[in-house]
């Protein structure tokens, strides 16, 4: 696949008010990769996120597929970048097909109900097969697991067909079969067309497993970044205050 960057960010700084998380913070994720962010907890990680996908204000460059993110409209970003968060919670009874055709909003007319095109529709059944949830299309998403909630959550992202996608602690609250099945999907999607994901991931070895690539932020500046068989122990322990390696070691020592 060819060295291109699908989201290049330069000289990120962002925050709330007057308080600035985000330090001049700068990376790039490339066609086909999967970048996970890792820091402790109040290093700027979902303020990050948060800025990616224009939730809030920011300083500097973002730049997805080569079209820079500032001064888009709101349905011109969702065509770009889309965020999915650890859980959320259904307000309404949807069925699982109403459900993932909302994430189609970016692709509509902007007539008060527009019709269904057979783009949307067949975008939405894509997405519903590709995250394993095509039998439950016709149910309620109030009637689900949060497993079940989650796969939906990534179908309607899915279905939304950004070109990066930006994962808020995506695997957390899930079994850890639903964990798997849940990244298998991101993997698969990924490796097609120009695509790449950047996470969230508080689980170290979760998110080793799942990157290939590796952002540490340390008091929302960057620590380090680049592939995940180069990265240093040492800064993993710095970053957390602690031996990491020996702490994972007695984890899943028992295993081998």
């Amino acid at each position: 696949m060819d060295k291109t960057a699908m989201l290049e960010v330069e000289n990120l700084s962002c925050g709330y008010g007057k308080t600035e998380v985000i330090h001049d913070l700068s990376f790039r994720v490339e066609a086909g990769e999967r970048l996970c962010i890792l820091g402790p907890n109040g290093c700027g990680k979902t303020t990050l996120l948060r800025a990616l996908a224009g939730v809030i204000s920011w300083q500097g460059s973002v730049e997805a597929d080569g079209i820079s993110l500032r001064g888009l409209s709101p349905k011109q970003r969702a065509k770009k970048i889309a965020l999915m968060s650890q859980f959320s919670q259904a307000a309404f009874d949807y069925t699982v097909y109403e459900a993932v055709m909302l994430g189609r909003y970016a692709h509509r007319s902007r007539t008060l109900f527009p019709a269904e095109t057979a783009a949307d529709r067949e975008a939405v059944q894509e997405a519903l097969r590709r995250t394993g949830v095509w039998e439950l299309r016709e149910k309620l998403v109030t009637k689900l697991s949060g497993g079940q909630m989650q796969r939906v959550f990534l179908a309607r992202t899915f279905a939304q067909e950004p070109q990066v996608i930006l994962l808020d602690e995506p695997a957390n609250h899930l079994d850890l079969r639903c964990q798997a099945e849940l990244l298998e999907s991101l993997r698969e999607w990924t490796a097609d067309r120009r695509r790449c994901v950047a996470g969230v991931f508080h689980d170290i070895s979760l998110a080793l497993a799942f990157a290939d690539q590796v952002l540490l932020l340390e008091g929302g500046r960057k620590l380090a970044c680049g592939p995940v068989e180069e990265l240093d122990s040492e800064l993993l322990d710095r970053l957390y205050c602690m031996d990491v390696r020996q702490f994972m070691r007695r984890m899943y020592g028992r295993w081998e």
